[in-house]
């Protein structure tokens, strides 16, 4: 059975294709919660019993036990809102249980492995990732799947899915896809096309195809209908930022500690979220929370000016001006005017507060957007059968270079963000010896993004810091299983003359490539190995 997991910062879907080919949101009875009005969602928790024994409670069951909230012994055992920590270079504090350190890369593993063991007849995954995840989290997933020896694995951009999701079925659509969850907010506009099938007595195959990732494409089985449509999804413009509900939930409880002095636990860390929760249907709300500590209580009560003056101080909306303006201009290149698009879709928990819906409303038509399938749309989406979906590369990728006028390394850019691969043709670039009788000249090869936030641990929450400006963030590439690429000189490289061409090349399966040619000798070095999978 083919299952699609939207692997959430606060909640994760599962979704299939049930035996009659419909698409159906999947309840593990253990795992996922019961709400009324609700799909059913499993809540992104891991409770650690034995870190050497790797016994975890996770999702669902961890609330029902209590346990979202404890410690044992000083040390915390329960996670969540790890999903942001994964994959990235930041030196986040690593907590100790049991004698082992535990990193958040093996807490989602262990997570994601309960999940699947517990679904029957697993034959293929489609996962979804953020739209600005770098290698190092897509690679992650892989790897837990290798462990559980499942081969047959895709992923997909979450915007896109989500677009994929809400079922638009007519016509040549752009839409804005606004995916706004626990973690990360992501923005992606999509240009959907249809092309109806011939009437036949047969029923015409469904193109399949989704990212190239591993050995493997995943060939979506045929639908039980005569009359299918060719579909595409080509998406043309994406932007990222980690930023999210957990933000949000953060700024509360930070509000409320300077205005009463109400201490900052994971317990209160639950109400404040349940506020937020309520004043997408309410005006105000109003927790009660006792420290029995101090044997004092707190009477926590928010209205939604309130949050919205929240959210104003902590530069949310100006961040979300900013996503929205790399979208806007990353379309008028390509000659698209953002107010004439179809459709604004708003995906995730964080999209139904009113500030956001309201947001939303102040740039585009009520006609426009969308809000009606929060929770299913991107799991949904990606389980969807018969899209063929065409990619581009998100970020870019470069060579790490010495700056000499700035006496630190850099990154010269090989390979541009927004490039379609297979590249049309390879990207060159020239290089000689940096000192006399030099040996080998070694590249060092990085994917280069954009960040203007910072993520650091502070009382035990995982926080998001706006900065000032933007800074490049970096990915080192080859620091992995295809070794760093070093061109041997023979003879030894000189100072002052051109030594070597390389040649880069990303082909169709997202693999980059390179090939060394001395130009001394007028020999390849190297002849088309793969540096990276780009997955």
């Amino acid at each position: 059975m083919d299952y699609a997991i939207d692997f959430g910062t606060s909640n994760t879907i599962v979704a299939r294709i049930d035996e009659n080919g419909r698409i159906e949101t999947v309840k593990i009875d253990e795992y996922s919660t019961n709400i009324v009005n609700n799909p059913p969602l499993i809540p992104s928790y891991v409770y650690v019993q034995d870190a050497v024994e790797e016994t975890v409670l996770v999702g669902q069951e961890v609330g029902d036990r209590g346990l979202d909230n404890q410690k044992h012994q000083g040390t915390t055992r329960f996670f969540k809102a790890f999903k942001r920590a994964i994959g990235t270079s930041n030196n986040v504090f690593v907590p100790e249980i049991d004698g082992r350190e535990v990193e958040f890369e093996l807490v989602g593993a262990w997570f994601l492995k309960r999940i699947i063991t517990s679904l029957p007849n697993v034959n293929s995954l489609v996962f979804t990732v953020p739209v600005d995840s770098f290698e190092a989290y897509r690679n992650w997933l892989g790897n837990v799947c290798e462990q559980l020896e499942i081969n047959r694995v895709s992923i997909i951009d979450e915007p896109t899915a989500a677009a994929l999701g809400y079922g638009i079925n007519g016509g040549d659509e752009t839409i804005l896809v606004i995916d706004f969850g626990g973690g990360t907010l992501d923005l992606s506009l999509v240009k959907l096309s249809f092309a109806q099938a011939e009437q036949s007595s047969q029923p015409k195959s469904p193109l399949g195809f989704l990212l190239k990732w591993g050995d493997r494409t995943i060939k979506n089985s045929n639908l039980p209908n005569s009359n299918q449509t060719s579909q595409s999804a080509k998406v043309l413009a994406k932007t990222g930022k980690n930023l999210g509900g957990i933000d949000i939930d953060n700024w509360i409880l930070d509000y409320f500690h300077a205005t009463l002095g109400l201490p900052k636990n994971s317990i209160v860390t639950r109400l404040v979220e349940r506020l937020k929760i309520a004043l997408s249907q309410t005006e105000s709300a109003t927790e009660i929370y006792f420290d029995d500590q101090t044997f004092e209580s707190y009477e926590l009560t928010i209205t939604r000016s309130q949050l919205s003056q929240i959210l104003t101080q902590q530069q949310f909306f100006i961040s979300l001006n900013k996503a929205l303006d790399s979208i806007r201009q990353q379309a008028l290149r390509q000659n698209i005017n953002l107010e004439n698009i179809d459709a604004v879709l708003l995906v995730g928990g964080t999209s139904q507060i009113p500030a956001v819906k309201e947001w939303a409303l102040s740039h585009f038509k009520a006609e426009q957007v969308k809000s009606d399938k929060p929770f299913e749309a991107i799991a949904h989406g990606a389980i969807s059968q018969g899209w063929e979906l065409q990619d581009f590369l998100y970020h870019s990728y470069g060579v790490r270079y010495w700056d000499k006028r700035y006496k630190r390394h850099n990154w010269h850019q090989i390979v541009k963000s927004g490039e379609v691969y297979p590249l049309a043709k390879p990207v060159e670039l020239i290089l000689g010896a940096s000192m006399p009788d030099q040996p080998s000249i070694e590249l060092v090869i990085g994917e280069l993004g954009e960040t203007d936030v910072e993520v650091y641990f502070e009382d035990e929450r995982l926080i998001t810091r706006l900065l000032d400006n933007r800074q490049v963030a970096v990915q080192i590439l080859n620091d992995n299983e295809f070794g760093s690429v070093i061109a041997k000189l023979d003879p030894l490289g000189q100072t002052g003359r051109d030594r070597i061409k390389v040649s880069f090349q990303v082909d169709a399966k997202r693999t980059l490539r390179i090939t060394v040619l001395d130009l001394l000798t007028k020999q390849n070095l190297l002849e088309n190995i793969p540096v990276a999978q780009l997955i």
